[in-house]
């Protein structure tokens, strides 16, 4: 009975301990969940200083709200529109961490390297961050005179649920008397010896959506005066000469808003701006963004027609993407934060819809011509039709394997292939686009799928994913066919030729002349390198290395092979215009053409027995079908009439 009685009395007590203790670990819990809601809720500061852009350094601090305890941080490493884990985070440095002005031990994930892991003290609620990004390697952003910003390389977030709803206010410290121009609203600035832009809170979706250029050299043109939607373009360059856009070629990229709107029929931004930077010392590429995009071409590009040709299509290509790619968006694109792997299989929607699409308004809006379009497209088909890499790889394995061919090397690219769903996109939806115009006799066209897909009602930025079924439910609606066949076909089958039904529907064939098209002249002229694939079946750079091999040509027969370096053409050192001589001279004789040829320390001369002449493709007209290309590149919208004085 004592022992009974003494059991009880410790199990009274013992309970009671842990119910105690219960409720005290319950108030912890509780306190320290409602501590993490309250970080949640407050914004991430984020402090920019550009100063020092001029020498490829930018600086970084961060004021992260935080509760005492474990705390994950991402630097962005899947970035939208890259396809790719390519958040440039070995150009991340001087990274330290503090809390109550005290530093925080921090360590990098073991498997994922662009996740770092910290422990909160007792008592903080914030940590701050400093870092610093180097910009050479981070995708070629600046020079003295100039700054392309994108706001992933330059900060962390912490990990939460919801991690692009993640509130942030950005400053934006600039070197005295740059201007800028960005998408992102803008709610303070500050001039004194240095610039500073403070801008509106946004989540940061928004803010990794909305780059910054800016730089000495910079202007603003309003592409749309006026009108109820804002558009401007906005430019930086690395002189004040290049930032002047000849009068006569202004009204092509008003035109381009114009046609842009009437294709998709709504837009879902609340303002837009083109951030065009000029310069020969940045990476050239464009990347789309909700309600901007990054455009980065040669400082020639406004000022000299050979380059403005060559880049015609890439202003409506990235503007295209707002409706193709951040407003519809394939299910495997639209992940949910910065570090989930992105799946590409719809690549040739995304990305192909959009280059056959910007191609289109290109011509619409006067920015190339009709001849630029169908020269581009037969380029592309012979190309694709003479790419030995489709014998083993269809084309949605160039998409699922995007982030790998997009690092890909041009050496052998055509045994490899490569990110083939941009110019074979532009065949296969000009063959869609043709198909809808022949299925409904005239009535329809690709601009009705757009619309429907893409346009509906206007809107405020935001995603609507979706999936194949989608794509081949919309065109059936639009024009029924066994359009799941068509791609099937064309996409997920070994195909050994190029889809030419595009061409061959709208009123034209792919064909071969010996004279050197326009187009490529200018190619060969602006990217120094000289195009022999059709006839002798090399391509040469500058310098005479071999680029390429096309299997089964000629040069393959012989024995070429990429990365061997042509020395001399028949005894004579060799250029473009002597090998070009010699191939016309063949076609009259039974003489083989000698090509001396050195690979690493040694020389080799090859006799190719070729006497076929250049050959180089152009697509011709078929009379016997209406010309459907004709039809498809005709504006939507009036163009600008000139009055008596030349002007629009």
């Amino acid at each position: 009975m004592k022992f009974l009685i003494s059991f009880a009395t410790r199990f009274h007590h013992r309970v009671g301990m842990e119910i105690k203790t219960g409720f005290l670990t319950m108030l912890a819990a509780v306190s320290f969940f409602a501590m993490a809601a309250a970080a949640a809720d407050k914004p991430v500061r984020l402090d920019v200083d550009a100063t020092e852009a001029g020498r490829c350094l930018l600086h970084a601090r961060l004021h992260i709200p935080a509760a005492p305890g474990k705390l994950t941080l991402f630097y962005p490493k899947w970035i939208p529109g890259e396809h790719g884990p390519t958040g440039p985070i070995n150009d991340l440095t001087g990274l330290q961490f503090s809390a109550n002005g005290k530093p925080v031990v921090w360590q990098r994930d073991a498997d994922e390297m662009c996740t770092f892991h910290l422990d909160v003290p007792a008592g903080a609620d914030t940590v701050d961050v400093a870092l610093d990004l180097l910009l050479p390697s981070g995708g070629g952003s600046s020079t003295v005179r100039l700054l392309d910003l994108n706001w992933n390389q330059i900060l962390l977030y912490p990990q939460t649920d919801a991690a692009l709803k993640i509130p942030f206010t950005a400053t934006l410290k600039l070197p005295a008397n740059w201007k800028y121009g960005t998408a992102l609203p803008v709610a303070a600035e500050e001039s004194a010896f240095t610039q500073t832009i403070r801008f509106s809170p946004a989540p940061l979706e928004t803010l990794i959506d909305s780059p910054v250029i800016a730089g000495e050299f910079f202007r603003t043109i309003d592409l749309a005066p006026g009108e109820k939607v804002p558009h401007f373009l906005h430019i930086a360059a690395d002189n004040e000469e290049a930032l002047e856009i000849k009068p006569e070629d202004m009204p092509h990229f008003t035109q381009l808003v114009k046609e842009a709107n009437a294709l998709f029929g709504a837009h879902h931004y609340r303002d837009y701006h083109f951030l065009l930077t000029l310069s020969d010392h940045v990476a050239h590429f464009g990347l789309e963004h909700h309600e901007s995009s990054d455009d980065r071409v040669g400082d020639n590009f406004l000022t000299d027609a050979d380059a403005r040709k060559l880049n015609a299509d890439l202003l409506p290509h990235e503007m295209v993407h707002s409706w193709n790619g951040k407003y519809r968006r394939p299910a495997g694109l639209a992940t949910p934060d910065y570090q989930q792997p992105m799946r590409g299989e719809l690549l040739w929607v995304y990305e192909g819809l959009t280059d056959y699409l910007g191609k289109v308004l290109a011509t619409r809006s006067g920015l190339e011509t009709n001849e630029d379009f169908r020269q581009i497209i037969a380029l592309n088909a012979a190309m694709l039709d003479h790419r030995s890499g489709r014998l083993w790889r269809p084309l949605s394995d160039t998409t699922a394997a995007a982030q790998l061919l997009y690092g890909g090397h041009n050496e052998g690219v055509n045994r490899r292939r490569s990110v083939d769903f941009y110019p074979e996109g532009d065949l296969i939806w000009l063959e869609v686009d043709t198909v809808i115009r022949q299925q409904t006799k005239g009535k329809k066209s690709l601009d009705d799928f757009c619309k429907k897909f893409h346009g509906g009602d206007s809107s405020d930025p935001k995603v609507v994913p979706y999936d194949f079924d989608e794509v081949v439910k919309t065109l059936n609606e639009v024009a029924p066919a066994d359009w799941k066949k068509f791609f099937q076909d064309r996409i997920y089958a070994i195909t050994p030729h190029a889809p030419l039904g595009g061409i061959e529907n709208g009123g034209w064939f792919l064909a071969y002349t010996n004279e050197v098209p326009p187009l490529l002249k200018s190619r060969e002229a602006q990217r120094k390198y000289t195009d022999m694939s059709y006839s002798l079946g090399i391509s040469l750079g500058s310098d005479g290395g071999v680029s390429d091999v096309i299997p089964g040509s000629p040069a393959d027969a012989a024995g070429f092979g990429p990365a061997m370096k042509l020395v001399a053409v028949n005894g004579r050192a060799w250029s473009a215009k002597i090998l070009r001589d010699a191939v016309k001279s063949a076609v009259t004789n039974s003489v083989p053409i000698d090509l001396l040829v050195q690979f690493n320390d040694y020389f080799k001369t090859y006799s190719i027995d070729y006497h076929d002449g250049e050959k180089y493709p152009v697509l011709e007209r078929n009379p016997a079908k209406p010309d459907l290309i004709a039809d498809i590149v005709k504006p939507l919208t009036p163009e600008p009439v000139a009055d008596s004085a030349g002007k629009k």
